[in-house]
């Protein structure tokens, strides 16, 4: 037994030793919890909404300031006619609204009955479906506390319109997000190995001792990659509108255009992957897991970017997925053009090139 504690000392000693063993065991559980915990919920908060009220009454603010007065909404702003809903829309930040008409408080006045319209950006379905259910709940709750002082009640009628997915179906949100995932994995994960495999198998001394620049090496190892990705991106397109029913309602060479920019951006990512380790598991393993995780939180399709804490929030900016899927969602299902699309495709190409500068500089021409 003396021996043996011995032995278990000598591995506690190695243990404490090694900085890349104690941040495995106490480093990854403690991120996991503290990411998984903020990150993994379904409850909405701080959806941004904005409201038209033609009425301009007591009753209808009041109504006003109990859905700012929520955890749920945040009023992006107050419209001054209908027209501008649609632009509001358009953005992609906004998620509800509300429309108060005009003699609002006149018909719960004279006949106890009035009307408010309530559009949501049914996109996202299931996020449509949850704020709309909350706008609901706090009008009736207004009505419960009016009830309570009149003899006859009020009824205030809500008239809901679901816009860009009015049929609410699960694909409009899940086939962006499946999109960016396959994208952005497949070609890291290809790209990646490529050139550590040259240089496990011994051909890469071969490569760099020959008359071509040895940048153009890695650019050459992407190219196959490219092409064979935007093959991958048809097939996908091909059966997400045949059997899922996708809607395109926009361009296909601006969604193509567009996911060419995701694809070199993710073969700039596995390159410089490629550069940084020395053997396939290697570039596997980061591939596999340093994309995975982050295109599944920060993507958005998954789970609410808004109901994050303002860091990961920042995280999300610097994950291609997130741009991409914003992309889709606006060109597919809302059929809007390149002046809705821009700063995110702006964001990718800024992306590609600083990941090309970085992969060419860490890019050894000698081996040894």
């Amino acid at each position: 037994m003396k021996q043996f504690n011995i032995f278990v000392r000598k591995e506690f000693f190695h243990v404490f030793r090694d900085p890349k063993t104690l941040l495995l065991l106490f480093g990854m559980p403690i991120v996991q919890i503290v990411l998984f915990g903020f990150a993994l919920t379904n409850e909405i908060k701080n959806s941004k909404i904005v409201v038209c009220d033609y009425s301009k009454d007591l009753a209808s603010q009041r109504i006003i300031e109990k859905l700012d007065a929520t955890k749920t909404f945040k009023i992006e702003r107050s419209l001054l006619s209908y027209k501008e809903i649609e632009e509001s829309f358009q953005s992609g930040k906004v998620k509800l609204a509300i429309i108060f008409p005009s003699n609002f408080t006149s018909e719960l006045a004279h006949q106890q009955e009035a009307h408010i319209q309530i559009i949501a950006d049914a996109s996202d379905p299931n996020t449509a479906n949850t704020l709309t259910n909350y706008a609901r709940n706090i009008i009736m709750n207004y009505k419960k506390e009016q009830d309570a002082n009149r003899q006859m009640p009020l009824q205030i009628n809500t008239e809901v319109r679901m816009i860009y997915n009015p049929e609410l179906k699960g694909a409009t949100n899940f086939v962006p997000g499946v999109m960016a995932l396959v994208l952005l994995l497949v070609c890291v994960l290809m790209t990646s190995v490529s050139i550590v495999k040259e240089k496990e198998t011994g051909t890469m001394e071969v490569l760099l001792v020959s008359p071509i620049n040895p940048l153009l090496v890695i650019v050459a190892k992407a190219v196959p990659y490219f092409f064979l990705s935007l093959l991958n991106l048809t097939v996908i397109l091909i059966l997400s509108i045949t059997l899922m029913d996708m809607p395109m309602n926009g361009s296909f060479v601006l969604l193509y255009f567009a996911s060419s920019l995701l694809i070199l951006t993710a073969l700039s990512l596995g390159l410089l992957i490629s550069n940084s380790t020395n053997s396939q598991q290697a570039a596997m393993l980061f591939s596999l897991m340093g994309m995975l995780v982050p295109t599944l939180l920060f993507t958005g399709f998954l789970f609410p970017l808004e109901n994050m804490p303002l860091p990961l929030q920042v995280v999300a900016n610097i994950v291609p997925s997130k741009w991409y899927y914003i992309i889709v969602k606006s060109v597919m299902i809302k059929g809007l053009g390149f002046m809705a699309i821009w700063k995110e495709m702006l964001i990718l190409l800024g992306m590609t090139l600083g990941l090309l500068v970085i992969s060419f500089k860490r890019f050894k021409i000698r081996l040894a």
